[in-house]
């Protein structure tokens, strides 16, 4: 099977991309559709169900064209995660619009959860301390607004499911209700100790287990194409599946602890492998990496809501065509002129976990002109990169050697070297941005037995140079920012 190709889905808050991938980790072809998102209210954030299964189809159907589709022996899948779409199980039709992973809608609620003494048991079992990021309270707050919707889910009449279960369900008309255990162990439902759905947290959450997906490794053969859903043929597998951080740990080549991966995208997630479950003690998630083959591997993770998001949204506030020319006029000016700006647009996450706060600039001054904002804003990506980095120190009890990259934002030249220079740590950029999707392909390579090798070429190195007083001084200005924020 040395012309076996894997179309390799990452399904994406801002865009879902698709590639065909050889066995050689090469990109032999790719497509992409953008995706929108609304905000209906402050702190809430939402899609289409309908729409994301719309652009994947769209993007495995334009690469179902392609000359070498014949000799696609798999799909495989990653998506962002903790968003959750809730669906009729007979009709295969959303109930509720997706509430994807930036959305606050549920902090109310969560926050009595707190304050009831939850949060010990709730962190013991999944890793992840009380917060709207995760899905279960998302599907609660979907099953109170359904006449008799606890009571039809008790019954599998209503399922619920992250991304990764809502493409499954359609790409095999609705034959399979399936997840890997990385995608699980985000959604605050699952003890991620005994790798099982727990009786009591979804008790805790009112969430009835009946609606919830079957739990998978990562390279299962989760299930097949069925016929006249996409341009495929049917009987296609679907042989992987991940959370897109996960996957991009995975196609970075990380397979033992020690390294960090930062992906870039409407967010940050830093996530590292570690030697075993782990409970952090400074701010971050404690995680389930990936399973192959039944086993499972751990991982240490902080998630940043608005990262390159920020970039894209000062864009829009100074009349800024996009994020690239944002970039450039960023660097026309050696510094920032004082001015720090904190894109706490919904909220803080990790290290913080404030949902109550949001975004400020502060150092205004006569002087200040647009090019400092667009600086301030380039800056603030890794000012936050560089809060969970060190976090992640203080947890594993030892220095970090570097940062392997990916995301659309970490194309951006002036970003990553600004950002080496401020965690004073070399960073490695792949040739492919899309690491995600290479690691689910590389993942469903695996699961077939065929194997997927990379080697590493066409990496950019960052090395940092930036003056020791210098970094010092930017990291006390965006702390001493940071800390009037919180006060």
């Amino acid at each position: 099977m040395d012309n076996a190709l894997v179309l390799a889905i990452d399904q994406g808050t801002t865009n879902t991309k698709a590639l065909l991938v050889d066995r050689s980790g090469a990109v032999i072809a790719s497509a992409s559709r953008p995706m929108t998102v609304d905000y209906p209210q402050s702190g809430w954030a939402e899609q289409s169900a309908d729409a994301i299964w719309t652009a994947v189809k769209a993007v495995v159907d334009e690469l179902a064209g392609h000359p070498r589709a014949a000799d696609v022996v798999a799909l495989a899948v990653s998506n962002q995660r903790e968003s959750i779409v809730v669906w009729d199980a007979a009709t295969g039709k959303p109930l509720a619009p997706c509430i994807i992973w930036q959305c606050r809608r549920t902090a109310s609620a969560c926050e009595a959860l707190i304050a009831a003494g939850h949060g010990d048991f709730v962190e013991a079992r999944t890793g992840l301390g009380i917060n709207p990021l995760f899905p279960a309270s998302k599907i609660a707050w979907v099953l109170d607004r359904i006449p008799d919707g606890r009571a039809r889910a008790a019954t599998g009449a209503i399922r619920a499911g992250t991304i990764d279960s809502w493409l499954l369900w359609n790409f095999t008309g609705g034959a399979i209700h399936a997840t890997d255990h990385s995608n699980a162990s985000r959604t605050q439902l699952f003890d991620t100790e005994a790798l099982a759905w727990s009786d009591e947290l979804c008790a805790l959450f009112g969430v009835p287990k009946a609606m919830l997906a079957d739990v998978r490794s990562s390279d299962s053969r989760f299930g097949e194409t069925s016929a006249n859903v996409t341009a495929l043929p049917a009987g296609i597998p679907v042989h992987g599946m991940m959370g897109d951080s996960h996957a991009a740990l995975f196609g970075h080549g990380v397979r033992e602890p020690g390294t960090v991966k930062a992906t870039y995208g409407t967010g940050t997630s830093l996530m590292s492998l570690v030697p075993k479950r782990v409970r952090s003690r400074h701010g971050l998630s404690g995680t389930i990496a990936w399973s192959l083959g039944g086993r499972v591997w751990h991982a240490l993770e902080g998630n940043i809501s608005v990262s390159g998001q920020t970039v894209a949204f000062m864009a829009s506030l100074l009349g800024v065509k996009d994020a690239a020319e944002l970039a450039e006029l960023a660097m026309t000016v050696p510094s920032s002129n004082g001015v720090t700006f904190i894109p706490a647009l919904v909220g803080l996450g990790a290290p913080h976990w404030r949902n109550d706060v949001r975004g400020e600039i502060s150092g205004l001054a006569l002087g200040t002109q647009p090019a400092h904002l667009a600086r301030a804003a380039v800056e603030a990506v890794a000012f936050q990169v560089a809060d969970v980095f060190s976090a992640m120190e203080a947890d594993i009890g030892a220095p970090l050697s570097g940062l392997s990259v990916d995301g659309g934002a970490s194309r951006n030249d002036f970003l990553m070297q600004f950002q080496a220079d401020i965690l004073d740590r070399p960073l490695r950029r792949g040739k492919f941005p899309e690491v995600s999707a290479l690691g689910a392909a590389s993942v469903a390579f695996h699961g077939l037995g065929l194997g997927m090798t990379t080697s590493g070429e066409g990496q950019t190195l960052f090395a940092p140079a930036m003056p020791a007083d210098t970094r010092q001084a930017h990291l006390a200005g965006w702390r001493k920012a940071i800390d009037h924020l919180l006060a």
